[in-house]
């Protein structure tokens, strides 16, 4: 993926399994379960998928991972250093809203609000 890319898409909210049949509904998407755990113990969040089998976006509960999230689409950019691009947002007057390391300490994405109130999240991806 080019730097500066939508990478994907994830709608967060609190009724997923509604939302996913909306969607499903309203664009033709399939759905894929994607097991995910809290501590309530385990859920399914969805994978949405075009009639080839593509992946296209993500369905989310409001929990777990994703339980501090706005409400809302949320793209996701590609960058090439996720803490660089942390820090210029808070030099340039944005907000971090969550940022998510993995086991190595390294960002796997950050979820940023720019100066007017915009909100998108930056990774880095793994080629």
């Amino acid at each position: 993926m080019k730097i500066g890319s939508i990478v994907s898409t994830d709608l967060t909210g609190p009724h997923a399994e509604e939302l996913k049949k909306f969607y499903q509904q309203v664009i033709g998407w399939e759905s894929e379960d994607l097991t995910m755990k809290d501590e309530s113990g385990a859920y399914s969040d969805y994978i949405m998928k075009d009639k080839e089998g593509n992946w296209v976006a993500g369905v989310c509960h409001s929990r777990g991972p994703n339980k501090d999230l706005p409400s809302q689409w949320i793209v996701y950019i590609q960058v090439d250093n996720v803490a660089e691009s942390i820090q210029k947002c808070k030099e340039l007057g944005g907000k971090i809203l969550k940022e998510s390391i993995n086991s190595d300490g390294l960002h796997q994405y950050a979820l940023l609000e720019d100066p007017y109130g915009a909100v998108l999240a930056i990774k880095k991806s793994i080629e």
